[in-house]
């Protein structure tokens, strides 16, 4: 960490407004997805964010990947031959919850003490604010680079991810060397992230009397013993693999639980159905095809116990895990920057759940995830990020964007 110049000093001054009343105007725009409401999408935002890059002199694509649901692409050129570094960050929020839950209205990006408030605030408006701002700054001074700057500002990443999905359909991923993928990691070099498999599991029955079970099947108390095997697999695979340095322990953990599927429940009658839905995260060592066999298998074992065991599963979405070695030119050119910024020794991390990068690394795109904001606080009430770290995190990505384009 170099002492700064007079100049540099009144730079960064600059950069810290910018990114705090951009993080303040995103949030301020809701973008909570709601189906069948109006406006209950990213659209708002998308397009003040479009046409934010516009006045910076940055041409903006927007995309429909559903009706009201656009990705916004920003393009910087250099001009010059050479490498094409991605940012990527989403403009979807998680729902707000109880608004009289929180302290402040939840969009109304509220200072105090250092910090904002609000639904976006670290997960990931800040940092989307981060990103372009540190791109603008790069501009503003004429920085000298080569190659190109992709930004990504994709909808959806808080659902299917859809539209991470859809950029890489329509080719942009295609000539990209590398992805900082814009979250809240407190700005933690995250080189590696958990693969996520969701999973709904059914067992079937037949309807009867609660006073006279025997007369029909009952699907709980078959699903019970498809979670105990599940629970079961669960701690052999931790077993077999121990606790990753960055990522921690794989699991296999049901979320819902429904009888019946359809229609009412009555306490005296046996349902002909029972669901449940499994949140699977893996970790390296872990083939997502492997423990599906090995889902088909507990199934099948639990049939040659009992023949009126019926069961099936389905793989909703599937997103394998991801590591990025330390010796990749984004991972240098971030620990670099960290460096330059903080004066400290970047501290490397994992992702404990996905992120768009997923799919940026399944087109073998090495990526990192870093940025600012708490780890913990994401989908919290009165969610927060600290301006300090807004303005650390912009430097941090202007000085890794041009260390990476320059090397």
């Amino acid at each position: 960490m170099h002492k700064l110049s007079p100049k540099q000093e009144q730079r960064k001054l600059r950069d810290r407004e910018e990114v705090i009343s951009l993080t303040q105007k995103l949030v301020q725009i809701p973008s909570v997805y709601r189906p069948g409401t109006k406006d209950g999408n990213e659209e708002k935002v998308a397009l003040f964010v479009a046409d934010y890059l516009e006045k910076l002199g940055i041409k903006a694509h927007i995309e429909y990947v559903e009706e009201g649901r656009p990705n916004v692409i920003g393009i910087v050129d250099s001009g010059k031959p050479g490498k094409t570094l991605l940012f990527e960050g989403h403009t979807d929020v998680v729902t707000e919850g109880d608004p009289e839950a929180w302290d402040d209205p939840p969009f109304a990006a509220v200072i105090k003490e250092g910090r904002m408030y609000g639904r976006g605030t670290n997960d990931t408006k800040g940092n989307l604010a981060c990103m372009i701002t540190a791109v603008h700054s790069i501009l503003r001074d004429n920085e000298s680079f080569t190659g190109k700057i992709l930004l990504c500002i994709p909808c959806d990443e808080e659902g299917m991810m859809i539209g991470i999905k859809d950029f890489i359909k329509r080719g942009w991923a295609k000539g990209v060397d590398a992805a900082i993928i814009c979250e809240p990691e407190e700005n933690q070099l995250c080189i590696s992230q958990k693969g996520a498999m969701r999973v709904i599991v059914r067992t079937y029955g037949k309807m009867a009397h609660g006073a006279m079970p025997l007369s029909g099947v009952n699907p709980n108390t078959r699903m019970a013993k498809v979670i105990c095997e599940l629970d079961r697999y669960e701690q052999l695979e931790k077993e077999r693999l121990g606790c990753h340095p960055e990522l921690g322990w794989p699991s296999v953990t049901p979320t819902i639980l429904q009888a019946p599927v359809k229609g009412d429940p009555q306490i005296n009658v046996v349902p002909n159905e029972c669901m449940t839905t499994l949140d699977i995260r893996t970790v390296p060592g872990q083939d997502h095809e492997t423990i599906k066999r090995d889902i088909q298998s507990i199934l099948d074992y639990l049939k040659q116990a009992d023949p009126d065991f019926k069961a099936s599963f389905e793989v909703i979405e599937d997103r394998p895990w991801t590591e990025t070695s330390r010796t990749e030119p984004v991972v240098k050119s971030l620990a670099f920057a960290y460096k330059e910024v903080t004066g400290k020794e970047p501290v490397y991390n994992g992702v404990p759940g996905a992120t768009d990068g997923t799919f940026l690394h399944l087109e073998g795109i090495p990526i990192v995830t870093t940025g600012a904001g708490d780890r913990e606080v994401p989908h919290q009430i009165n969610e927060y990020v600290d301006l300090d770290e807004l303005a650390e995190t912009t430097e941090i990505y202007r000085q890794a964007a041009l260390h990476f384009l320059n090397e």
